[in-house]
């Protein structure tokens, strides 16, 4: 029972991470999106894509293209309509989910660098916006 039970954690609170998952990574203290339940709206942080993704196809299937308004989403179905909001500026663009990101991203959404210029973020990389679900895929 010791070998399974680190002492920094509590025991009730290691047996609801095993049943439930941890939500918040004991080693970084960032989120993780997948054990978030779904609904219409979150809030976190976007990025965008490096142009090294340029012609390489998404999880969908499709071939990746910068002038596009798509991004990539963890948990909500690929087709899905969100309406993405930069928290500062209160600028907004709608974009399709057609990607995944990389396990250990982060982030919620990432998106096209024609949607991160609709939303007034290039020079900056990483903002924080609220995403809301238009439609679902």
């Amino acid at each position: 029972m010791s070998i399974f039970f680190n002492k920094a954690i509590p025991p009730f609170i290691m047996i609801i991470m095993i049943m439930t998952g941890p939500i918040v990574s004991a080693a970084q203290g960032k989120v993780n999106y997948r054990k978030i339940a779904q609904s219409d709206s979150a809030v976190g942080y976007a990025s965008f894509y490096s142009n090294k993704f340029i012609g390489k196809t998404t999880a969908s299937g499709e071939v990746f293209r910068q002038d596009k308004l798509t991004c990539a989403h963890n948990t909500l179905p690929m087709g899905t309509l969100l309406k993405v909001t930069n928290l500062k500026n209160d600028k907004t663009v709608t974009v399709r989910v057609n990607d995944r990101l990389h396990h250990r991203n982060p982030r919620l959404v990432d998106l096209s660098r024609s949607a991160a210029k609709t939303l007034d973020f290039e020079d900056s990389g990483v903002i924080k916006v609220r995403v809301e679900v238009l439609k679902r895929g």
